[in-house]
């Protein structure tokens, strides 16, 4: 097929994301055409450039429009409008999970277990659970960790008011005040449409996390203090395969990822944050539907482990996309 890889302007900015030359090295070496096209800040160059290409498929890795992760949704619509073909969730896919307050509302209709929270936003309340200190405070509709840092997590009123403030500031939108849960953190990939399977389970290993910080998967425990993508060296956090979980958790955590996938009408792949208490309740705490697929990312190198090489994994993306519309 011509497949065009569909990514935003900053996958550009030096470094270059790897990810674009393997997705693009992985599908040429499936015998596919590809091409790709630019997200950035104007509309008519998208429309103008997929017009031109006129591809078979889309694969559609474009998190953000204008920079700005809430409008991610509408770039699947953009898609849809120009009735093209492409891979990954639907635009209500996308604006249910990328919205964490509508996330934790459909989770908890549907009975799967996400931390008490509330929504705020310029003194009015939308929403408020039973909270008790400490809590976690977020921006809702930011993906990467964005506007998370170690000051996310405050144990009092003053520090409350403090960090909602500036989160407003910033970032012009709603607050999610979350209710923080201590435990162990576990990243789900799930894959697949009907009958959607989860890639084994990996952990958010914070040992050589700083002892002052509160473990939480921050902005710079992802990407570290530059953006440059050392995060995990940065911060003292891995993630790996762990030894010593038994196989009844880890099966309890794979329902859970698939359970949270389906209900937010997830398609072909996503990633699924998960926090398990001493007690072992598994609390959803994000949904990543639009996951990074870098080789070495955590969602390839669960693939990887549960016996999908890359180029295969990205082979069945494409195939679980093309079924979807197959006449």
């Amino acid at each position: 097929m011509k497949i065009v890889l569909l990514h935003t302007a900053d996958a550009l900015e030096p470094p270059v994301d790897p990810v674009l030359d393997q997705l693009t090295g992985a599908l040429r070496s499936l015998d596919h055409e590809v091409g790709r096209v630019t997200v950035d800040r104007e509309l008519e160059p998208v429309v103008t450039a997929l017009r031109h290409e006129a591809p078979d498929l889309v694969f559609n890795i474009a998190e953000s429009f204008r920079g700005k992760s809430a409008l991610e949704s509408n770039v699947a619509a953009l898609l849809n409008l120009m009735d093209l073909r492409y891979t990954g969730s639907s635009p209500a896919g996308l604006l249910l999970a990328g919205d964490k307050t509508l996330t934790k509302q459909i989770l908890r209709f549907h009975g799967i277990l996400t931390p008490e929270f509330a929504t705020l936003y310029r003194g009015a309340v939308d929403w408020a659970g039973d909270l008790d200190f400490p809590v976690i405070v977020k921006p809702p509709q930011e993906d990467a960790s964005l506007g998370i840092t170690s000051a996310s997590v405050v144990h009092e009123i003053k520090e409350l008011f403090g960090r909602i403030d500036a989160l407003q500031t910033e970032y012009q939108q709603p607050v999610l005040v979350e209710q923080f849960i201590e435990g162990r953190e576990f990243y789900v990939g799930v894959l697949g449409n009907l009958n959607a399977e989860a890639l084994p389970v990996i952990e958010l290993d914070f040992t050589g996390f700083p002892p002052d910080r509160p473990r939480i998967a921050s902005w710079e425990a992802k990407w570290g203090e530059d953006g440059s993508g050392s995060g995990a060296e940065y911060a003292g956090t891995r993630s790996i395969f762990p030894t010593d979980l038994d196989d009844e958790l880890a099966g309890r955590m794979q329902r859970v990822a698939v359970e949270a996938f389906e209900a937010l009408r997830l398609r072909d792949y996503a990633r699924i944050d998960l926090r398990v208490t001493a007690s072992g309740e598994i609390y959803v705490i994000e949904v990543n539907p639009n996951c990074y697929l870098e080789r070495e990312s955590e969602f390839a190198r669960a693939a990887r482990q549960g016996g999908t090489e890359y180029e295969a994994l990205i082979s069945r993306i494409v195939d679980l996309a093309s079924a979807r519309y197959a006449r």
